[in-house]
């Protein structure tokens, strides 16, 4: 097992969460690391964008395996890489590529071509990233039922959620669950569960529920958009912009 992925799994602790504002470039990796963070994690949604490329697979895997080294190159702490749904390699080989860069954990999504995956097929792929990655990666399967039209998107989250966990997985991502399906996830999920602090939801609940870690996706790539937009608009508007 890897010093890093060690200290990341260590990290995830229920009612204590892991809080990862999520990174795209060494930059905002070196900035999240000096404000104290113990390990960090890319988005793909702000990698692709940063790239110029659509979310979901739609950047090269070369192009966001490579930004992802970058930041581990940039970090002293843990770094964990959102791998998207694998980018169609085979287990041993998203395994391989992602331990070549000093990943030390990775997201694994169930969502292929925008469609939820066959949930017993995806616990087949992860134990087959497990078996090839031993414990040298910190696995965080995320769960799309809240974004995928699940009927029923807590219990089959927590459904897709055991399989998952028995196939290997570290901790469960079911991605964008309210506030209020927050507690019955925690309780339903035998391991660590990571959730969004979105609007509407509150690190103070989210730690009171039980979660282990809390994730913000693009959240911190938009902002600083923001800041970069109204500077250029000031800036336009022959305004000062540092006031």
């Amino acid at each position: 097992m890897s010093d890093n992925a060690a200290r990341l799994r260590e990290l995830h602790r229920p009612g204590d969460p892991l809080l990862l504002p999520n990174v795209w470039d060494a930059g905002s990796a070196q900035i999240v690391q000096e404000a104290g963070f113990p390990a960090l994690a890319t988005a793909s949604a702000a990698v692709s964008a940063m790239l110029g490329y659509p979310d979901h697979e739609g950047a090269p895997v070369e192009e966001m395996l490579a930004a992802a080294g970058r930041v581990i190159r940039a970090a002293t702490v843990p770094v964990t890489v959102d791998a998207e749904a694998g980018y169609g390699l085979p287990p041993a080989e998203i395994v391989a590529r992602l331990l070549a860069i000093g990943a030390a954990g990775c997201n694994l999504e169930d969502t292929y071509g925008g469609e939820l995956a066959d949930p017993a097929k995806q616990a087949e792929y992860l134990a087959a990233v497990r078996d090839a990655a031993g414990d040298a990666l910190v696995i965080n399967a995320r769960v799309d039922t809240f974004i995928g039209g699940a009927p029923d998107p807590v219990d089959a989250a927590i459904e897709r959620g055991r399989l998952y966990l028995e196939a290997g997985a570290d901790c469960v991502y079911p991605i964008t669950a309210p506030m209020d399906a927050v507690p019955a996830l925690v309780k339903g999920l035998p391991g660590p569960v990571n959730a969004n602090n979105m609007p509407g939801s509150s690190l103070a609940g989210l730690a009171a529920a039980g979660v282990a870690r809390v994730s913000y996706g693009p959240m911190p790539y938009l902002r600083a958009l923001d800041a970069v937009k109204e500077f250029a608009t000031r800036v336009q508007a022959k305004e000062d912009p540092h006031g």
